[in-house]
């Protein structure tokens, strides 16, 4: 086009940069395209150089990675008490969510959870006892992660605590989960007094045998199978657990009906996971932590093999550095809170259930639940947007969950730090909101992405394990 025919000729417009421009455009009737770039989130250049040139290496360990996560085949397989199955549980041990914390840090949330546990425990009797208790360092505390276990929210583990047991068929491994507690004011958000210890008693005691009982009789329950069911159904199996908890209840009750010493008593078992929309939310985290820990240990792959936040600090791990703990500051959500509370009442963001990110659903898949989009203050349009986002920074497409809302396209599946880093684009999460004071309990739900800083010093760790030829000790990094 010539010059002078620049200014006869349509304005068309493709703006890179704010959005505001092109709304300035639209409103002037300008046809104008945006384009959705932002510049790379600024890394060390002889890191980025390394990972650049180690390029084929990674390539080939993130097809390994991603076989073993696509592959995976998690199934229920029984329970025990957490004494009894966790690695590494003791009676003086508490494992809790996201990496690794001492008391001194914790939130108020956390802090909540451990007095509930210590009391249900039988460890303290008041809460100022529990509290001096947790304070005195005859407490061990310890990730869940550490120990092939998972927790929502503040994700406490004790050792008479009942717990899933889930296998991955396909590499042999194991996982670990607790049993939900439902909604309202419970451990998880860090709510403790007499009515959470005698429900938590009344789980041990009663639910955990006649659940224990049903499984043994299944022999096995195929939790991906309900998780892929369940995203055809509406739910995202983060903070919508309905249709998978609904599965999940028709396979139980019959063996709960004829495994149950009493009618009352299996009436009771069965009106609590009827009552409880939320009752597979950890049985999605075992059967994601299964999945994903068998991707672990791949040396030089960039994947994300674990997404977790423990009120302070939000943590991730990549397969291709061992155990070690890339950190930064937990943020805390945008989101839809409940009467009476504000974003000054929020918690930093919590939990384990984060895993589920990282295995391609909760907010990855959350085009598949528009409805929980509603419950977190959005719209059904941001709940495809945010999927589609995440196609960005993932290196596959699920075989096995699908979403209808994209034409059964598979969920974006196996997080890549590079792809983050370079696209900065950050992981979306879909999560509930604790109060920051221990005892209260959950205040809303809501959307967060995950903070830059664990994924720069993630990108930082994995040139480093190049270098070196062999991933650093598990240790929290520091960099």
């Amino acid at each position: 086009m010539a010059i002078r025919d620049l200014f006869q000729a349509e304005l068309r417009v493709v703006n890179i940069g704010l959005p505001m421009f092109k709304q300035s455009l639209d409103r002037c009737g300008v046809r104008a395209i945006e384009v959705d770039w932002r510049p790379p989130i600024e890394v060390d250049t002889q890191a980025l150089a390394a990972i650049a040139a180690a390029a084929g290496v990674i390539e080939r360990a993130n097809e390994k990675a991603v076989e073993a996560i696509l592959g995976g085949k998690p199934v229920l397989i029984g329970m025990a008490q957490a004494i009894d199955a966790v690695p590494g549980m003791t009676r003086d041990t508490i494992l809790h969510a996201g990496p690794p914390i001492a008391w001194d840090r914790m939130c108020g949330p956390m802090r909540g959870g451990v007095i509930g546990a210590l009391l249900y425990e039988g460890m303290a009797a008041t809460p100022q006892e529990a509290e001096t208790l947790a304070a005195s360092g005859a407490i061990r505390f310890s990730p869940c992660h550490e120990h092939q276990a998972v927790g929502p929210m503040a994700g406490i583990v004790s050792p008479s605590m009942p717990v899933f047991i889930v296998r991955n068929e396909d590499r042999g491994n194991l996982a670990y989960a607790t049993v939900n507690e439902g909604l309202g004011k419970v451990l998880r958000y860090g709510a403790y007094g007499p009515e959470i210890t005698a429900r938590l008693r009344w789980m041990e005691q009663a639910l955990y045998p006649a659940l224990a009982r049903a499984i043994e009789k299944l022999g096995r329950i195929d939790l991906k199978n309900i998780i892929a069911q369940a995203l055809h159904m509406g739910d995202e199996v983060h903070n919508r657990n309905r249709a998978a908890t609904s599965l999940l209840f028709r396979q139980l009750a019959p063996s709960i009906v004829r495994t149950t010493p009493g009618s009352e008593q299996a009436a009771q078992v069965l009106e609590f996971l009827n009552g409880n929309d939320h009752f597979f939310l950890n049985l999605s985290m075992a059967a994601s932590k299964a999945t994903l820990d068998a991707a672990r240990g791949i040396a030089g792959s960039s994947v994300v093999v674990a997404m977790a936040r423990n009120g302070t600090d939000f943590g991730i791990q990549l397969a291709g550095t061992g155990n070690t703990w890339f950190t930064g500051p937990a943020p805390v959500p945008d989101a839809l809170y409940f009467p009476g509370f504000t974003k000054d009442h929020a918690n930093p963001d919590i939990g384990d259930s984060s895993i589920t990110e990282t295995n391609g659903l909760g907010g990855f898949a959350i085009a598949a639940s528009p409805a929980i989009v509603q419950f977190v203050g959005g719209a059904a349009s941001d709940a495809l947007r945010y999927t589609r986002q995440m196609y960005e920074i993932t290196i596959a497409e699920n075989n096995v969950y699908q979403i209808p809302a994209l034409d059964f396209r598979g969920s974006p599946t196996a997080i890549d730090v590079r792809k983050v880093i370079e696209r900065n684009i950050l992981p979306v999460i879909d999560t509930g909101v604790a109060h920051k004071e221990p005892g209260i309990g959950q205040v809303g739900a809501g959307i967060v992405a995950a903070p830059a800083k664990p994924f720069e010093d993630a990108l930082l760790g994995l040139a480093r394990a190049l270098a070196l030829g062999a991933a650093p000790s598990p240790t929290q990094e520091t960099l």
